[in-house]
């Protein structure tokens, strides 16, 4: 099968967001924008299946991630400068190409760039490949999470969700030991451990892959010390100063996490000029400070912090746009499942009530080529997933 290269000609499918013709003049005599922060590409006209491998040999579109979805056409997101707000257009990658060569080679090298990280295939994460959708359990040992808090504060009850969810299809299992809903308080890391720690070492020792999913540099290093192999931070590396040399030095994969404020604040009054444009931006922010630390794009995975500071407008916003994460060059991560934009999208529900809009934003991430989704309830996820990848390979 051929790959098209970025400037190739082919006609595209239309662009699912549109808006006036690229600027010629945006950036004459300023700064090139940042190639990670100041334009971004969101992939559509996406395909899968026989149509999709037809596509992209005949140079009609690319592989989104080097995955089996493919793409045809970009919404591009535009802005002068830090400060300055977003532009959006819809275009096909030759227009595109077309209008960076007349800007010059210097944004022709930005644009190239931005399409390889795009279309680049993701190295394995923490071990399993990235060829499907990976699912990872959430196991959250303690007394207070919005949605099972208290159903696995018990290490015994706690270890057999874990062997449950393994059994059922998970790829990983994510284990907690501090709730980082909105409103919680915070725990010491002397209690987060004591949550964890036993939960930890039990799945590890019977092989289970595990992410341990806290803030505190000093609960990364004794749960990586006992089993854990992946970091799960929520504020993306920056609310400890020494969490970054933890994950450095002990080499691990690390999910970053976007989060506007904090958790006991975080949903007062939510703003942005363009949510996944500006929570793109932040993650870019953190994923070049990892990077420069040492840690490779193969060991990084960026996750848009559905319902950490956003209102429900912002979380359907990002939920449409879950493809432009892609462009940060590493895995994407989803966690929706059982927050409270569903039921406000969908009518009033309990958590766990919430299993059909949990499993229909997992969908949505997957037709977007999400790699990996954290979620409550796994088998239901895996049997979707596997059903829905099932029908579009027969399309």
């Amino acid at each position: 099968m051929r790959v098209a290269a970025p400037d190739d000609t082919f006609a595209g499918q239309p662009p699912e967001e549109t808006g006036p013709a690229l600027p010629r003049g945006l950036f004459r005599g300023r700064e090139l924008p940042h190639p990670l922060k100041g334009l971004l590409l969101r992939p559509t006209g996406l395909m899968r299946g026989p149509a999709a491998d037809a596509a992209v040999a005949e140079g009609r579109a690319w592989p989104l991630a080097g995955g089996p979805t493919v793409f045809g056409a970009v919404t591009v997101f535009l802005r002068a400068g830090e400060s300055a707000p977003w532009q959006v257009h819809g275009t096909d990658v030759p227009g595109l190409m077309a209008w960076a060569r007349a800007h010059g080679p210097a944004m022709t090298a930005i644009l190239q760039a931005a399409l390889s990280r795009l279309t680049a295939p993701r190295a394995p994460f923490a071990g399993p490949s990235l060829d499907r959708p990976r699912v990872m359990g959430i196991l959250n040992c303690t007394p207070d999470s919005f949605s099972d808090g208290g159903d696995h504060a018990a290490t015994d009850a706690a270890v057999a969700s874990g062997l449950a969810m393994l059994e059922a299809g998970a790829d990983l299992l994510d284990i907690g030991g501090e709730s980082t809903r909105p409103g919680a308080d915070p725990v010491s890391p002397d209690e987060e451990l004591r949550r964890v720690l036993p939960v930890v070492k039990a799945l590890a020792d019977r092989g289970a892959l595990i992410s341990i999913d806290t803030r505190r540099a000093a609960v990364m290093e004794v749960a990586l010390a006992h089993g854990a192999r992946v970091v799960n931070d929520v504020t993306a590396l920056a609310d400890d100063p020494a969490a970054l040399g933890v994950v450095v030095r002990a080499r691990v994969p690390v999910i970053l996490m976007h989060m506007q404020g904090e958790p006991r604040t975080m949903q007062a009054d939510p703003h942005y000029d363009r949510a996944p444009a500006d929570v793109y931006a932040w993650l870019a922010r953190r994923v070049a400070v990892c990077q420069s630390a040492g840690i490779p794009p193969a060991r990084l995975c960026v996750d848009p912090g559905i319902g950490f500071g956003k209102t429900l407008e912002h979380n359907l916003d990002l939920l449409a746009h879950l493809g432009l994460f892609h462009g940060l060059g590493c895995a994407v991560l989803l966690g929706a499942s059982r927050k409270s934009f569903i039921a406000r999208a969908a009518g009033d529900a309990a958590p766990k009530a919430r299993l059909g809009g949990s499993l229909a934003a997992a969908l949505t991430a997957v037709d977007q080529g999400v790699q990996i989704l954290r979620v409550h309830d796994v088998a239901e996820t895996v049997q979707a997933v596997r059903v829905a990848q099932a029908v579009r390979g027969a399309g």
